[in-house]
């Protein structure tokens, strides 16, 4: 399984660390696939698990018109041969985005819902549980407890255990809970939510879990850049210079978000000297193809 690799920990170097006493680290889950990149791999590990012992050996997962979860489910199910139904949100567009052509040509069949029909699909999977027999269904962005459960993987990675800090950018809080599940109790856990107004954390934490008596992690709510996807030129200025000071990419959409808010906060001295900072890059690189040519300067 891509889950089983380890993970490679790049330190950081900067004046800004040593002035804090505090060492920062990137978890590059960027690097262990080209495609199933960053968290996703996580994430389905359990679902992928089902799905190869189950017969037929077939996956039936959701997402919008540029979802890296579904280019990434499309790419380990072929690899695997699984076969993959994707539930695209909203009405086919007269041209399809690339990440939509992407899950063709690994092999996702794809079907176009309504947008209203696809939230009442999200709390209600029957009616693809009875139109695709036997199969394997996996919500979008792998929001269940098995993708927490998967997340939570990511811990089992040796260079994880000696921080005193694990921060990730937060979308559906899958990742999030994984990392609360399978880290130390002396390890604070920190969620930079890329969406505004995300007051629900608690309660899907509770949901993804299983468990309402973990301990809930601190969460920085100020860099969200306008909610989802959003982006201003402050962050693109942000990860032109993020990867020419550091050589690591980032994405507008979650990584850059959460490494934009983490070096703002070590500013503010949040972080006790001798922290042992280290941030989860979670991939979602594809998704800065939608910039501008010469937007970014990697």
């Amino acid at each position: 399984m891509l889950s089983d690799q380890p993970v490679k920990l790049n330190t950081l170097h900067s004046p800004l660390f040593t002035q804090y006493g505090v060492s920062m680290h990137i978890a590059r889950l960027d690097l262990l696939h080209p495609i199933v990149s960053g968290n996703k791999i996580f994430k389905l590990h359990y679902f992928i698990k089902e799905a190869l012992k189950s017969s037929p050996k077939k996956i039936v997962t959701f997402g919008g018109a540029y979802s890296n979860h579904l280019v990434a489910t499309a790419y380990y199910c072929q690899s695997l041969g699984i076969q993959c139904i994707g539930i695209v949100r909203g009405e086919k567009p007269a041209i399809l985005s690339h990440t939509l052509m992407h899950c063709l040509d690994y092999g996702m069949e794809l079907e176009y819902i309504s947008r209203n029909d696809y939230t009442r699909t999200e709390t209600n999977y029957t009616v693809f549980k009875e139109k695709y027999k036997d199969c394997t269904i996996v919500p979008e962005g792998g929001y269940s407890h098995w993708g927490a459960m998967g997340a939570a993987k990511i811990m089992d990675n040796e260079a994880l255990h000696s921080a005193t800090h694990i921060c990730m950018a937060v979308g559906t809080a899958t990742t999030l809970a994984g990392i609360v599940l399978n880290a130390k109790p002396t390890q604070e856990v920190i969620g930079i939510p890329v969406i505004k107004n995300m007051n629900d954390l608690p309660d899907r934490l509770s949901f993804l879990t299983n468990d309402s008596t973990k301990k809930i992690p601190s969460f920085f709510n100020d860099y969200h850049f306008g909610g989802y996807s959003k982006k201003t030129n402050e962050l693109i200025e942000f990860m032109n210079a993020f990867y020419t000071e550091f050589d690591i990419p980032t994405d507008f959409v979650y990584t850059a978000k959460m490494c934009y808010g983490v070096l703002d906060k070590i500013s503010e001295g949040y972080f006790p000297k001798g922290s042992k900072i280290c941030c989860l890059h979670t991939g979602g690189l594809q998704g800065n193809a939608s910039l501008s040519k010469g937007t970014l300067v990697f």
